[in-house]
């Protein structure tokens, strides 16, 4: 396994981070233990989930299941680089304050859910899972210094943010003398490269890591776009297939060429990219896991990154050449 820097921290994460959202809605605990065993195994050691996985009425199962996978023991807590996030309302009896954000006390309640359900005394990083444009930032980082302060914490990251945010946030942490966001997850694939007109550069000038979320984007870039169309599980997943069909059978077609499954090219792509601390992986089966594992291998040469340029046009933003540190 690959690893790698967050940003410019000293910690240390491998370069496939396991994502957990599909554990206890698609895959069972059973299966949730196989697959984080494995992983673990494997040297992935950066697990991503939320307070909100499991969904609705679930909502904090994901982090339960991962909790009683730390208390089977032989250090996997302690081998864990553990993320989670925090946004949504779940669990809070207090109607009035029963809404999405990040005020001080959201922040409080939601973490002391999360440690209770993940069985554990603190998180390595902890995300906000989506912009707050109610909460002042002298208050949002007001009540994550508390957090860093108690131990319960150690760094803190962003998902979903704009460039602009990025900046705004760090400008107030500044001023506050505190380090401020430390990782931006952020959805980026080869069907989705819009992030580089303004989100990674503004990420690299401010030495902040990079995360990719849906770096399949939902599946069509895993080699099973023609089953789903053949399905239709969604009309709007249907008239996307239809959108980018061309340059789908292109890919297929590069990667059959390079001997190579369309999901670990995807992968690898993103990985080629210097300004990308990992990429988020959420296998549903113990196999999909292990058919993930080949991306980091995987070296796409200058031909191979050039067509892929041309199949998947990028907005026009910077090149990833520049994205080194």
């Amino acid at each position: 396994m690959q690893y790698t820097y967050l940003g410019r921290t000293g910690l240390r994460v491998s370069r496939l981070c396991l994502g957990t959202m599909n554990f206890g809605v698609d895959t069972d605990e059973a299966e949730a233990f196989r697959i984080m065993d494995e992983a673990l195994e494997a040297g992935i050691q950066f697990f991503d989930t939320a307070n909100i996985y499991g969904w609705g009425e679930n909502a904090g199962l994901t982090e339960s299941i991962i909790g009683r996978w730390f208390a089977q023991g032989n250090q996997r807590r302690e081998r864990v680089v553990l993320a989670t996030k925090v946004y949504e309302p779940i669990g809070d009896p207090d109607r009035p304050n029963d809404i999405k954000g990040l005020s001080m006390y959201k922040i409080r309640r939601q973490l002391e859910g999360s440690l209770r359900r993940l069985q554990t005394e603190h998180v390595d990083l902890y995300y906000m899972h989506h912009i707050d444009r109610r909460t002042p930032w002298d208050e949002i980082w007001e009540a994550f210094e508390r957090e860093v302060r108690s131990g319960k914490v150690d760094y803190i990251g962003s998902s979903n943010f704009a460039g602009w945010h990025l900046v705004k946030a760090q400008a107030a942490a500044e001023a506050r003398r505190f380090m401020g966001i430390a990782c931006e997850q952020h959805k980026y694939s080869l069907l989705n490269r819009l992030p580089e007109m303004e989100v990674i550069p503004a990420a690299r000038d401010l030495g902040i890591g990079l995360v990719a979320w849906g770096p399949l984007d939902g599946g069509l870039l895993g080699g099973k776009w023609q089953r789903k169309l053949e399905t239709g599980r969604t009309s709007r997943q249907q008239e996307r297939i239809a959108q980018h069909r061309e340059s789908l059978e292109r890919f297929s077609k590069l990667c059959q060429e390079l001997g190579e499954s369309e999901a670990n090219v995807a992968l690898a792509w993103i990985l080629a990219n210097p300004a990308f601390t990992a990429a988020i992986i959420g296998p549903r089966t113990v196999e999909q896991l292990r058919n993930s594992l080949r991306a980091v291998e995987i070296s796409l040469d200058q031909s191979a990154m050039k067509e892929l340029d041309e199949i998947f046009p990028g907005p026009g933003g910077e090149t990833p050449e520049l994205y080194a540190w």
